[in-house]
Formats: structure tokens, C-alpha cells, sequence
């Protein structure tokens, strides 16, 4: 090898990682150039991972696989820069080592120099004799504790920006169930008389959506951390909320389609900018029909019996169907990529939500029924007597206490 093709390979190296390395832990803006190292080593490895996942039935084995992709990739992407950053530094340093009349220095000499220089460590046991090694050595130095430098600082601001999007996932539990679904989050609001309380609910959520849309788009590997716990994930939220404005937009009384709009217009944007930040297509989704006949008939009668008032005409089902094709095929597409599985509008099973399970969950959620099941519109005497029959329902059922439960 000559000492002009080292030169230039290490340089062109160096030039590579220290600019991917800018735009993924330095610059907010998303990147417009078609090709990156960074988007090319992504969508690589995750193809591989996912690959194992789908070895493995939808379940628990699986999401703890492919819990471990997030967090591990970033963790090779640091250690691969690094080991780059080395060997080209090596290079360099072979390079500027030679000398007239002297013999060529040994490659993996300069290349265990640039590592003890990289990383600081200072042994001394291998130095640089010429002027020009003598400058790279300082540079390389200057290289190496920048870098380190930025990633201790950056991976506190990406797990920051995960916690934020997940405490928004994780209210939805009690609102709208696990996983989430419209029905559910509507009906429960009815039930209880907080429709008015919808409102301020979408705009929560449309501000959560133009936090996510910001992050994830700075930070795209964010889409492969999954949330805390199986049935619950940024998507699925995301897909419920735009249920949920479809049917508000469409026919229910009690709650003002403007904030519906703007909301589900942001999760919209959210939904196809993730799509494009990831390379996905929504020509490839396939059964992107979640919502059958018989189901929409089962959400007009939960409707029904929570005394949810709806207006939606004999032809809302086509409209809804319309409505739903809009979003519907990129969500599919996002899901099938992530192996994420999206929520259907109606829930599929009666399993507890998290917060009603384990020991006297059953007994919570009964009080809690019984207290604000119509009965913050009630006057006290009556909401006496609710308790009164709630308790007459939970004193007949006996639980055993677990080792270690306190009674």
C-alpha cells in the first residue's frame, strides 16, 4: 500500500464517521441526502433482527427480542465509529510516519498507537517521530474525547425524549384500555360524564403529536424502542387517537369536531413523516381493513349502552370507511415493519387494564365503577348509596393474599 492511498482512504474515513456522527447526535434538522451510513446501517441490522422476531409467535419472547434492538444498536453504532476512527487514524499515522532512508513502520504498530491515542490512555510505549504524526496525534486526540464527550451527553437526551413520549402511552391505560381502542376511550368518558373532557384530551394528545413528529424526525432510532409493556406502543396510541377523532368528526354529539380535526391532522402528518424517515411504503400493506361490519355494529350499540349520543347518519359507516383509507394503509405499513400490532376499534378480548390487575384489582376497579359511573353529576345522598351498593358487591368475593402481599 502506498503512502498517498493510505493518506486518502484514512482521511475520506475519518471525514465519514466525524460527519455521520454531526448529524446524528448534533443537528436537529432531518438530513435530506438520499444516501447515509447511518440509515443504511439501520434499516440493515433491523432487517436482520426482525427477521429472528418473526421466527418467533406474536407474544412476550418476542417483544423481549426485539426490546433489546433499540438500545443495542446504538451501542454498536458508537463502538463501530470508534473502531473506524482507529484504524483510520492508523492509517494516517502509517503515512506520516515514513521517513527518507528509514524502513516502513510496522501497520498494526500505528494502528495500536491510534488506539492508545484515540481512547487517551498515554502509554508511551509506541510515539510519533516525525512532525506531521506528531500533529495527527494531537488531532486524533482531540478526536477521540469530543467524540466520547458527545455521546455521554447524548444518550441522556435520547432517553429523555423516550420517557416523554412513553408517560403520554402509558395514560392511556385507564382511558382507553390495553391495547388501546376508541370504543373504549369514548365509552368511558360517556359513562362517567366526561365527554366535555374529550377536547382538552385531542389537544394534549395533538400537542404530544408535534412532540413526536420533532423528536422522532431528529432522532429516527427512536422508532425501534419499544414501550414498557407488550400491548401498549407509540403507534398504537397514535392509531387509537385517530380513531377516535374519525368517530368524533363523523357523529358523536357532545364534543367539538375543531380540536378532533387539528388532532387527528397532526397524528396524520406524524404517521406519514414516520413512514418516509423510515423508508416504508404504504403500497406494501396488506389487510388494512380494521374495522368489519359486525364490529362497527358492536361499537354503535356500546354507544348505546353507555348513552353516548350518536348523529352519525345511515351513511356513516361508508364515510368512516372513506375517512379510514386515508390513514389506515401507512399505519398497516408502519406496524408490519416494526412488528408492531395496531389496535382494532373495538376491544379484542375482557382482559384488565395494568393498572386493575394483581391483587384486589377487581375490587378497585368495581369502586371505582361504582363511584364514577354517572355519579359525578350526582348529589351526595345518592353517591352514599352507590358506595353502599358497591361494597355489597365486593363483600361476597374473597382474595387469597399472595406471599409477601400486605393485607
Amino acid at each position: 500500500m502506498t503512502t498517498a492511498l493510505a493518506l486518502s482512504i484514512g482521511i475520506v474515513l475519518v471525514i465519514c464517521v466525524l460527519q455521520d456522527a454531526f448529524e446524528v447526535m448534533l443537528l436537529p434538522r432531518r438530513v435530506q441526502r438520499r444516501w447515509r451510513f447511518v440509515q443504511l446501517y439501520f434499516k440493515g441490522l433491523w432487517w436482520v433482527w426482525s427477521a429472528f422476531g418473526r421466527l418467533r409467535s406474536a407474544g412476550a419472547r418476542r417483544e423481549r427480542l426485539l426490546s433489546i434492538f433499540g438500545p443495542l444498536s446504538m451501542a454498536l453504532l458508537f463502538a463501530l465509529w470508534s473502531v473506524v476512527m482507529v484504524f483510520a487514524f492508523g492509517l494516517i499515522q502509517w503515512a506520516a510516519q515514513h521517513q527518507q532512508g528509514h524502513a516502513p513502520p510496522d501497520l498494526g504498530d500505528q494502528i495500536y498507537m491510534s488506539g492508545v491515542t484515540f481512547f487517551t490512555l498515554g502509554y508511551g510505549d509506541i510515539v510519533p517521530h516525525t512532525g506531521p504524526a506528531k500533529v495527527v496525534a494531537v488531532l486524533e486526540a482531540g478526536a477521540g474525547f469530543g467524540l466520547i464527550a458527545v455521546v455521554i451527553g447524548y444518550l441522556p437526551v435520547l432517553y429523555q425524549l423516550f420517557s416523554r413520549r412513553e408517560a403520554h402511552v402509558l395514560q392511556l391505560d385507564a382511558r382507553a384500555g390495553s391495547p388501546p381502542t376508541a370504543m373504549t376511550m369514548l365509552k368511558r368518558h360517556a359513562e362517567s360524564g366526561g365527554l366535555d373532557r374529550v377536547d382538552e384530551l385531542l389537544r394534549a394528545w395533538e400537542l404530544w403529536g408535534a412532540d413526536l413528529l420533532e423528536s422522532h424526525l431528529s432522532y429516527p432510532m427512536l422508532a425501534y424502542y419499544r414501550s414498557q409493556h407488550d400491548d401498549q406502543s407509540w403507534l398504537g396510541a397514535l392509531v387509537a387517537i385517530m380513531d377516535v377523532c374519525t368517530l368524533v368528526l363523523i357523529g358523536v354529539e357532545d364534543v367539538h369536531p375543531l380540536q378532533a380535526r387539528m388532532t387527528f391532522a397532526m397524528a396524520r402528518h406524524v404517521c406519514l413523516e414516520m413512514a418516509r424517515s423510515l423508508g416504508v411504503s404504504s403500497s406494501r400493506a396488506t389487510d388494512c381493513d380494521r374495522l368489519s361490519h359486525q364490529d362497527f355494529e358492536a361499537l354503535l350499540q356500546a354507544f348505546k349502552e353507555a348513552n353516548l349520543r350518536w348523529n352519525g347518519g345511515a351513511e356513516a359507516e361508508q364515510i368512516l370507511s372513506a375517512i379510514r383509507a386515508t390513514y389506515e394503509p401507512v399505519c398497516v405499513a408502519l406496524g408490519n415493519y416494526l412488528l408492531i400490532p395496531l389496535p382494532g376499534w373495538i376491544p379484542a378480548d375482557n382482559s384488565p387494564d395494568h393498572w386493575d390487575r394483581g391483587p384486589r384489582g377487581i375490587i378497585a376497579r368495581r369502586l371505582l365503577d361504582g363511584l364514577t359511573g354517572g355519579a359525578i353529576t350526582e348529589p351526595v345522598a345518592t353517591r352514599r348509596s352507590i358506595v353502599g351498593r358497591v361494597r355489597d358487591q365486593v363483600r361476597p368475593e374473597r382474595v387469597t393474599p399472595r406471599d409477601g402481599d400486605a393485607s
